[in-house]
């Protein structure tokens, strides 16, 4: 308890000073709002269109949370498919790297004329960007597992299943959990481009709709709101992935 009270003041003094210096920035150089506000300025949309924000960030952290979920069963599935066999690594990991060099940027268009302007295009964009770590981790990571444990239990007579489930499955979680903690700092990424492309709410709708009227407190203001959701989802995911491998040390 100590320490996260630790980690939380060093985080709150860093804030502190950022938002120091930006006041002091914005007092000494005087830009156009429109250019860059002043902290206070943000603050104000804050303070007068709390009710609008949040009722967007409820629909870009749905977005998020569902594309997590999705990007993960479908991460885990590819990785126990690739350590099933040595034939199933060759044959899937390479087509996963290769989805993996095409742009997101690229793809959300085909995904909105795919799937339309509504929520499963963006959820099915954050997913592809959460799909990736989690099935490379997982899959290198049970792939690492110590040999002697799947040859003595190749001596006891154990079949492939029973190494991939008894074995290589659990001895794989810790980088299931290292993979899981990166895709959730990526997950807005996602939603968030997708709803660049096409949406009629959410954080990244406010941002494009804010930049194109020179609203820049509440793209700001957007901004800032989108970081705090990563944050909060990303100490979600650290309390509960640290407890799916709690045999293996912090260090």
């Amino acid at each position: 308890m100590t320490e996260h009270l630790r980690r939380l003041g060093r985080a709150g003094a860093g804030v502190l000073l950022v938002l120091l210096l930006w006041w002091g920035a914005t007092a000494i150089f005087a830009p156009p709002r429109y250019v860059f506000p002043s902290p206070l300025d943000v603050a104000t949309v804050f303070a007068t269109r709390w009710a609008y924000l949040l009722h967007h960030a409820a629909i870009t952290a749905s977005e998020i949370v569902l594309g997590l979920v999705v990007g993960l069963i479908a991460g885990v599935a590819t990785a126990l498919a690739v350590a099933a066999t040595p034939l199933m690594r060759r044959l899937v990991l390479p087509a996963v790297i290769v989805t993996q060099t095409l742009p997101v940027f690229a793809i959300a268009p085909l995904l909105v004329v795919w799937l339309g302007f509504g929520l499963l295009s963006k959820i099915t964009m954050a997913a592809l960007i959460i799909y990736f770590p989690i099935a490379t981790a997982y899959a290198e990571a049970m792939a690492r597992v110590d040999a002697r444990l799947v040859d003595l239990a190749r001596l006891q007579g154990a079949s492939r299943g029973q190494i991939l489930w008894l074995i290589r499955a659990p001895g794989g979680v810790p980088g299931l959990v290292a993979g899981l903690k990166v895709a959730a700092t990526v997950a807005p990424i996602g939603a968030v481009v997708g709803e660049w492309v096409g949406a009629s709410a959410g954080l990244g709708y406010i941002m494009l709709h804010a930049n194109a009227r020179l609203q820049t407190p509440t793209l700001f203001a957007a901004l800032f709101t989108l970081a705090a959701l990563a944050l909060l989802l990303r100490a979600a995911v650290d309390l509960v992935a640290d407890r799916l491998a709690r045999w293996q040390p912090a260090s």
